[in-house]
């Protein structure tokens, strides 16, 4: 039973990781990505109700006058 030649291995691995690498940088460098997310100022709208037009008070009956 002959015996498997693994002296070429490291050679044909290496090269082909880098091959790889290589390919996969180019394929990632001509991508177009996003730039980060501007922080948007958010405005808090009010639910408009009918009492918030009008000024009203409401007395606790500590708070009355003495009668």
């Amino acid at each position: 039973m002959p015996q498997l030649d693994t002296s070429t291995w490291f050679t044909i691995m290496m090269s082909s990781s880098i091959t790889l690498f290589t390919l996969m940088q180019l394929k990632v460098s001509s991508q177009n990505f996003h730039l980060d997310p501007m922080n948007k100022t958010m405005h808090v709208t009010a639910p408009k109700t009918p009492w918030d037009l009008k000024w009203t008070k409401i007395y606790s009956p500590h708070s009355l006058p003495l009668q």
